[in-house]
């Protein structure tokens, strides 16, 4: 459970903009929002690193120090990052309330190994909780250990840790178990569906110089029956 809080320190911000945002995330600096139960939105400035170790969990509860006005508890509610580089480009922040229940994403962490020749596909890799704030999960453990082919858990069958209730749709397909596929059906249905599709393939190389060499042995055959 996500209850030990943790606390960043913020600068409020006074300039804004791309070229604002650029500037601070210079400084080791993240530009954030943090608004709910009412307030107004006051723009912040975040610790670059105290916030990318904190967001590593994405429902920490965090205690925002804002200056001038005492300490907030909040949760991430977005969190924009560069597709690349490690760097958190803004963060959403909403207010939260202790005693409080929020409805929240968690991920699905599958543990165990299915019965051989089985494939173990996550259909949904996150299921929304409703809990405490000052107990929210950080994932949902599923054990797919020694599960036969057929096999199918439904998000209604996920066991939510104590004081958690499940806020997703309870037939939603969690986990699905089918049959491990063979190299040779795989090539073969891949065939199919190239054909189906009209999909033609240039003759390789090596089927072109097998083609060569059994048109040289047939006249090498037809010169000796001359």
């Amino acid at each position: 459970m996500s209850s030990d809080e943790i606390r960043l320190v913020s600068d409020k911000r006074t300039e804004f903009g791309k070229g604002a945002a650029r500037k601070l995330r210079r400084a080791d600096k993240v530009p954030a929002v943090l608004y709910g139960h009412g307030e107004a939105p006051v723009h912040l400035a975040l610790p670059f690193h105290d916030t990318f170790q904190a967001l590593k969990n994405p429902n920490a509860l965090l205690t925002i120090a804002v200056d001038g006005e005492g300490d907030q508890l909040a949760l991430a509610k977005d969190v924009q990052r560069d597709p690349i580089k490690p760097i958190i480009e803004h963060v959403d922040l909403v207010i939260v309330k202790r005693g409080e229940k929020v409805t929240v994403e968690v991920p699905v962490h599958v543990e165990g190994d299915a019965a051989p020749e089985t494939v173990v596909t996550v259909d949904n890799a996150t299921l929304e909780i409703e809990a405490d704030v000052t107990n929210l999960p950080e994932a949902l453990v599923v054990s797919v250990e020694g599960l036969e082919v057929g096999t199918q858990i439904l998000a209604g069958q996920v066991e939510m840790p104590a004081g958690s209730t499940l806020a997703s749709d309870a037939e939603l397909l969690v986990v699905n178990i089918t049959q491990q596929i063979s190299a040779e059906e795989l090539e073969a249905e891949l065939a199919e569906a190239e054909a189906e599709a009209g999909i033609e393939h240039d003759e390789s190389d090596a089927e072109a110089a097998e083609g060569d060499a059994e048109a040289t042995e047939g006249g090498e055959e037809s010169s000796e029956q001359e």
